[in-house]
């Protein structure tokens, strides 16, 4: 979606004439992007980082698979807390054996995307919005999505001083991470529910919807640029550090209080060749978001040190601990959310009806559910074709 986010040891406030400068570079510069596409929150680079060393783990030990490597995508932030603590544990190389993790870690679903289509990354954890433009622009060939494994951590933050209440949103600048995605769609459908008519293309209108990389987000609420963002974990939780105040959660939007804001996916033909691989990972994730329900606290140091690593600072913990908090580390996809937000897309003027039959296959996860003895997951009518 964005430029990977720095992240500051500690909330600073810049200087009001460099802030300004940099707010007003952020804005100027916005573009159209890639049309559903998602970004990497807490990262250091723009570029994937193809030589991330493994975690820990003994590989020399375990079942002997069918494929010596599996290429593994994800992103540096907080959503994609299951491949950073599983990773980190050892969890997924204990599943794997003899088989090598080789990691990337992306900053952008769209580059995420490319490089499962180039066979670089075989799985990856992404977000809906990059998953279902990958599904729909290959024809249905690329990707299936396997597993969920995030949901929630994503608010909408304004500013005190000039946003009140809900109703006090017509005619002020809201940012959301990038044109037509996930959170760029929530936004949209949230207005237009409530009346409100914005362009999706430029972002005009009753609301004015800017654009803006979570990297200057920061930047842009202090100068008065922007007056609020619709934004995930960790973007929400720096605002408020700086003097915002959260007016809504995007979970209360939704039925149960649960929507998809993380996938894994799986190229098409790695699990055609190497199911017994693709079943091993997903038994890794089942059980690294075990791990998380059962050591929050651990499973949290372990993600922020997996942060510390890629982006070269930690979350502070007024950022960390409540951006945590409001993540939901689950199995199932919540299917029929995917689809609600595709429906979203499309009533915003985003996107063209998209065809998600076939879009998942959750065999090889339910399969691994039964042999923990847990419920099955269902693909809310979007299975095979």
């Amino acid at each position: 979606m964005a430029p990977r986010q720095a992240l500051p040891h500690t909330p600073v406030r810049p200087r009001a004439g460099r802030i300004r400068r940099s707010a007003a570079a952020a804005v100027a510069g916005l573009t159209a992007v890639t049309l559903l596409s998602a970004c990497g929150y807490g990262s250091k680079s723009e570029d994937t980082k193809a030589n991330t060393p493994a975690a820990a783990g003994d590989s020399s030990s375990g079942p002997k698979l069918s494929a010596d490597t599996v290429k593994i995508g994800y992103f540096a932030n907080l959503t994609h807390g299951t491949p950073l603590v599983g990773l980190q544990e050892g969890i997924f190389q204990k599943e794997l054996g003899a088989t090598q993790i080789k990691p990337q870690v992306f900053n952008a679903g769209p580059a995420e995307i490319e490089a499962l289509n180039a066979g670089s990354i075989d799985i990856g954890w992404i977000g809906p919005s990059p998953a279902i433009n990958g599904y729909t622009q290959s024809n249905g060939e690329a990707l299936k999505i396997i597993s969920g494994s995030a949901s929630g951590g994503v608010k909408l933050v304004v500013n005190p001083e000039k946003i009140q209440s809900l109703d006090d949103l017509k005619g002020k600048k809201i940012a959301t991470p990038q044109r037509g995605n996930t959170q760029d769609v929530a936004l949209l459908n949230y207005l237009a529910g409530k009346g409100l008519k914005v362009n999706p293309d430029t972002g005009a209108g009753d609301v004015s919807v800017i654009r803006s990389d979570n990297k200057v987000t920061p930047d842009a609420y202090s100068s008065g640029a922007i007056d609020g963002a619709w934004v995930p974990e960790p973007t929400a939780s720096k605002l408020v550090t700086l003097g915002a105040k959260v007016l809504l959660n995007e979970k209360d939007v939704w039925p149960d209080k649960k929507f998809v804001i993380t996938n894994i996916i799986v190229s098409q033909k790695f699990l055609k060749e190497h199911a017994d691989v693709v079943e091993a990972v997903l038994r890794g994730s089942v059980n690294t978001n075990t791990f998380i329900k059962a050591n929050p606290d651990k499973a949290k140091a372990d993600a922020n040190e997996a942060i510390k690593k890629e982006a070269g600072n930690a979350l502070p913990p007024a950022i960390l601990d409540p951006a945590w908090a409001d993540i939901d580390f689950l199995d199932d996809p919540l299917a029929n959310t995917l689809q609600a937000e595709a429906d979203h897309a499309v009533t915003a003027g985003l996107l063209k009806k998209p065809n998600l039959a076939g879009i998942y296959d959750l065999t090889l996860l339910n399969k691994v559910l039964k042999e923990k003895g847990q419920s099955p997951v269902a693909d809310a009518g979007l299975g095979a074709k």
